[in-house]
């Protein structure tokens, strides 16, 4: 396989920068650059429409809301709208963030090629990333290199995520009942959403919901 023409979508200019200057020592000149996911998906949609697809898309996974009204807030709904109309194309995901969980999602359930930490070797290691997408391989970064491994005990799934998310926001177990029945999120009962935080808080020995909020942000799961 051979890149010819490669979108970046991140909303960082110094990033985008550095990945764009990664791909043309990788002999790729034909960058296009967006700041939006919005702004991505229909780049991605124009070129196909004219027989010019993009052999790669690059992107972040957490983009900040400024004026705009958005439709696609994150890197994530990026990635699963394009993968349900495109599931050809190759995607590399290059973001801070190194949940195993999150990383182990997107590559089972999305089909992304790639998954390089923004850190000191980044860019050595988005290199690598292209250059085993050529090959048609898997890459993911050292940090997240065990996200296919079976789960660890401090892992957690995505729903569980979503609670303590929702308490560190503040939310009663009530109002996370409410906020996960208005979202058509199931199972959204109070007794089920009490069992999930007693059986979380004994996993992570965590004194009471404040302590395990704590703890599961210090380990980098939300």
């Amino acid at each position: 396989m051979k890149l010819k023409r490669v979108l970046i979508n991140d909303d960082h200019d110094a990033i985008v920068q550095s990945v764009a200057q990664v791909l043309e020592s990788n002999g790729i000149t034909k960058i296009d650059k967006t700041q939006y996911c919005d702004e991505a998906y229909l780049k991605l949609k124009k070129a196909e429409l004219q027989n010019e697809s993009y052999d790669l898309l690059i992107t972040d996974l957490s983009f900040k809301n400024d004026h705009r009204n958005v439709n696609l807030n994150s890197g994530e709904s990026l990635i699963e709208k394009v993968r349900a109309e495109n599931p050809e194309i190759p995607i590399i995901v290059y973001s801070m963030k190194d949940q195993l969980q999150k990383v182990r999602s997107l590559v089972k359930k999305q089909g992304i090629n790639g998954y390089v930490c923004k850190d000191r070797n980044g860019s050595k290691e988005l290199s690598e990333a292209v250059s085993t997408v050529l090959t048609g391989g898997l890459y993911l970064s050292p940090q997240v290199g065990k996200a296919l491994q079976p789960k660890s005990k401090m892992e957690i799934d995505d729903f569980d995520i979503q609670l303590i998310k929702l308490l560190s926001n503040g939310l009663s177990q009530e109002d996370i009942s409410e906020d996960l029945k208005y979202k058509s999120i199931t199972p959204n009962s109070v007794s089920t959403i009490e069992k999930r935080l007693n059986k979380l808080k004994i996993q992570f020995r965590a004194k009471n919901t404040i302590h395990l909020v704590a703890i599961t942000k210090d380990l980098g799961l939300i």
